[in-house]
């Protein structure tokens, strides 16, 4: 009898989401994590991905000049400088203005092209982009993993409630676990590419069950 087939390595893309101005000075100032340890950790993120091999997309938001906030041209919407040294002429950028980096883009056409069947999400902000992006990704046929140190959000207030950063932050990392993605930090990343594996992640039906 034949043995039956080790799974395949993840084929991944780091994503880097939004890693902009506006979310280290301004209105939407990443609350929790401390947005500069995220910023450490994505950095981090994008040097085990150069050593490996794994192609890396860096996604911008953008709204007409002029906007409160990403306005295009402004300082907010530019990424931050520790970024944007960092980005290397193999680099895909493309820019977007809702939350998911699937519908404006030429992302999904990259991600095909290049035989890619996991994301790994870092930047901004949990509580928009990256669910949004982690939601879209599932009817595309495509794993996802969150490196919980190298995202971030901010805190919530309107007329349903109050909740913190960390309050938020936390919550999601859950709820995208329980269905959405594999989440992780970014060492254990880090280790589950030197082992050629995926990260561990768990499912709704035992998510629920050990509420």
């Amino acid at each position: 009898m034949n043995a039956p087939h080790a799974p395949h390595a993840p084929r991944r893309a780091l994503i880097l989401v939004d890693v902009q101005q506006e979310y280290f000075d301004g209105p939407l100032e990443v609350r929790y994590p401390p947005r500069e340890e995220s910023l450490e950790h994505i950095l981090a993120a994008i040097d085990t991905a150069e050593q490996h091999g794994i192609p890396i997309a860096a996604v911008q938001h953008g709204y007409p000049a002029g906007s409160p906030v990403f306005a295009e041209g402004s300082e907010g919407q530019r990424l931050h400088p520790a970024v944007a040294d960092r980005v290397g002429e193999g680099w895909k950028r493309v820019s977007k203005t809702v939350a998911s980096i699937f519908p404006e883009t030429d992302l999904n056409a990259w991600i095909e092209d290049k035989g890619i069947d996991t994301l790994t999400l870092v930047g901004s902000m949990t509580n928009n982009c990256i669910i949004g992006t982690a939601a879209d990704a599932e009817p595309r046929g495509l794993a996802v993993e969150v490196l919980s140190d190298a995202t971030g959000a901010v805190a919530l207030s309107n007329d349903v409630g109050s909740v913190t950063a960390q309050q938020v932050h936390d919550t999601l990392m859950v709820l995208l676990h329980s269905n959405f993605a594999a989440v992780g930090t970014t060492a254990q990343w880090r280790s589950a590419i030197e082992a050629g594996e995926a990260l561990g992640t768990s499912d709704l039906v035992s998510s629920a069950t050990g509420g």
